[in-house]
C-alpha cells in the first residue's frame, strides 16, 4: 500500500476524528434553527417549547374568557328582554282572562265557578304547551363550542399531530 493511501484512513495524519462525524441534521423549532448536539440549542429547544405552551394556555384562556363573555351577554339582553315581555304579557293575559270568565259567567248563567274553571284549565294547558317548548329550546343550548373544539387540539398539537382532527 502507497503512503497516500494509508494516510486516508481514520488512523491517518491528514484527517482528524471531528471530520470523521458527519455535520448533524438541523433541527426545525418555530423560534429558530439549531443544530443537533449543540449544547445551548437544547436549553433554547426547551425555552422555545416553554414559551410555547404558555402562549398556548394563555390564548384559550383568553378564547374561553371572549366566548363566556359573548354568551353571557347575549343571554343577559335576551333574558331583560323576556323579562319585559312577561311583565306586558301578563296584564294582557290578566285583562282578557278576567274578560273571557265575565263572559263565561253569562253565556252559563251566572254559574260563577264553571267559568272559573274552564279559564283556569285553559290557562293550564298553556302554561304545558310553553313548558314542553321552553324544555326543547334548553336542551339546544350549546355553550363553548370553539374552546372546547380548540382545548381537544392541545394533546395533538403538543406532539405535533395538530392536522390529525
Amino acid at each position: 500500500m502507497s503512503g497516500s493511501t494509508a494516510s486516508s484512513g481514520v488512523g491517518g495524519g491528514d484527517r482528524s476524528i471531528a471530520d470523521a462525524i458527519p455535520p448533524a441534521e438541523p433541527l426545525e423549532g418555530s423560534h429558530g434553527t439549531y443544530e443537533k448536539g449543540e449544547v445551548s440549542s437544547i436549553g433554547a429547544l426547551i425555552s422555545d417549547i416553554s414559551t410555547d405552551l404558555t402562549t398556548l394556555l394563555r390564548q384559550e384562556v383568553a378564547l374561553a374568557k371572549a366566548e363566556a363573555t359573548q354568551s353571557a351577554t347575549k343571554a343577559g339582553k335576551a333574558g331583560g328582554m323576556l323579562a319585559g315581555a312577561g311583565v306586558a304579557g301578563h296584564f294582557v293575559l290578566l285583562f282578557l282572562s278576567l274578560a273571557l270568565w265575565v263572559l263565561l259567567v253569562e253565556l252559563l248563567d251566572g254559574s260563577w265557578g264553571w267559568a272559573f274553571l274552564i279559564v283556569a284549565v285553559l290557562w293550564g294547558i298553556v302554561a304545558a304547551v310553553l313548558a314542553s317548548m321552553g324544555r326543547k329550546e334548553l336542551k339546544e343550548v350549546t355553550g363553548l363550542e370553539r374552546t372546547a373544539d380548540t382545548a381537544k387540539r392541545v394533546p395533538d398539537a403538543l406532539k405535533g399531530n395538530e392536522g390529525t382532527r
